[in-house]
C-alpha cells in the first residue's frame, strides 16, 4: 500500500510517517520544499509518478495571527492547495486524508462540538480551513476522503507545540501568566497519527472530530504540566484580553470525538494521559 505525505516535516507529518512505516506502508514523505501543494503541476507530477493509494495532507498554513496579514498565502495553502490535492486524487483514484481545525467554530457554545455543528470561524485562519473543507467536499464524494478536525495539536515542534513553548517560558521566567478563558481539547500528534491509521484500516470515510478526550483551559493544561515537572515558579491565570492578538480565538472549542470511538469501538486516551506520555518521551530523549 503506497502512502504519500505532504507536509511531512511538521509534527503531525513526522508521526504519520513513523506510524505508517511501522504498519508496513510504502511511504513517500514530501516536505513543503519538496512538494508545494499550491503548485498544481507539482502535485499532479508527484501523484502521477507515484500512484499512491492514499494521500495524507499534513501541509497547512497554521500561523493563526500571521494569517490576518498574510491572507493570500494562507488562502493559497489552506484552500487552493487542498483543491489541488483533491483534484489529483480524483484523477488518479487516490484516497485523500486531510486535517482541519477546531478554529472553524466560533466558541459560543458550552459543550464539545460535534461533526454536525455549523462552523462559524472568528479569524481568517479558521475561515481558510473551513473553505478548504468545503472545496474538499465539493471535489470528492465522502467515499473518497477522510477529513479530521483536530484541536490544540502538540508534539515535537517548539514553534507551535504549547507544552514545548511552556517549558521554554518556565526556564526563562519565575512567574507565568496563562489564559484561563480559552478552553479546548489538546491533541497529541502521536495519537492523531495512530488513530488516523486505525480509521484508514477500518475504511472510515467522511468527516470526523479527533482530539484526546476531555478538555481544559490553557491555564489548567499549563498547571498540569508544571506540577509534573516540579516547577518552583508561580503560575497565575489571565484573560485573553490581557494579551491582545491580531486574530481572535474561540473561547470554547473542545471537540467531541465519540464518532471515532464508535467506529473503532475503543476509547481515545485523555489529554492528561497523552500529556504524560509526551513528557515521558521528552525525558527519555525520544523527541527527535
Amino acid at each position: 500500500m503506497k502512502l504519500l505525505i505532504s507536509g511531512s516535516q511538521g509534527q503531525l507529518g513526522k508521526e504519520i510517517q513513523k506510524e505508517a512505516e511501522k504498519r508496513g506502508y510504502q511511504v513517500y514523505p514530501f516536505s513543503h520544499e519538496e512538494l508545494d501543494i499550491t503548485n498544481i503541476s507539482a502535485v499532479e507530477t508527484a501523484v502521477q509518478e507515484l500512484e499512491p493509494d492514499i494521500i495524507v495532507n499534513c501541509a497547512a498554513y497554521n500561523q493563526v495571527d500571521q494569517a490576518e496579514k498574510e491572507r493570500e498565502t494562507a488562502w493559497k495553502v489552506n484552500v487552493e492547495g487542498v483543491e489541488n490535492l483533491a483534484l489529483s486524487s480524483r484523477r488518479h483514484g487516490s484516497f485523500l486524508v486531510h486535517y482541519s481545525t477546531d478554529y472553524v467554530f466560533s466558541g459560543n457554545q458550552s459543550y464539545p462540538y460535534r461533526e454536525e455543528d455549523l462552523p462559524s470561524p472568528l479569524n481568517y485562519y479558521g475561515k481558510t480551513k473551513w473553505e478548504g473543507e468545503k472545496v474538499l467536499e465539493k471535489v470528492l464524494s465522502p467515499s473518497q476522503f477522510l477529513l479530521l478536525r483536530v484541536s490544540w495539536v502538540f508534539g515535537n515542534n517548539p514553534r507551535v507545540s504549547f507544552p514545548l513553548k511552556l517549558l521554554q517560558w518556565s526556564r526563562e521566567k519565575q512567574t507565568l501568566r496563562i489564559v484561563d478563558d480559552q478552553i479546548s481539547s489538546p491533541t497529541y500528534a502521536y495519537d492523531a497519527a495512530y488513530f488516523t491509521l486505525e480509521l484508514l484500516e477500518k475504511d472510515a470515510q467522511g468527516l470526523f472530530h479527533f482530539a484526546n478526550s476531555g478538555y481544559c483551559s490553557r491555564y489548567q493544561w499549563a498547571k498540569f504540566i508544571l506540577e509534573k515537572l516540579n516547577w518552583r515558579g508561580q503560575l497565575f491565570p489571565a484573560k485573553s484580553s490581557d494579551f491582545p492578538t491580531p486574530a481572535q480565538r474561540p473561547l470554547f472549542s473542545a471537540l467531541d470525538s465519540r464518532k471515532v470511538e464508535t467506529v473503532l469501538k475503543r476509547k481515545i486516551p485523555s489529554w492528561e494521559e497523552a500529556t504524560d506520555r509526551f513528557l515521558l518521551s521528552l525525558k527519555e530523549g525520544k523527541n527527535e
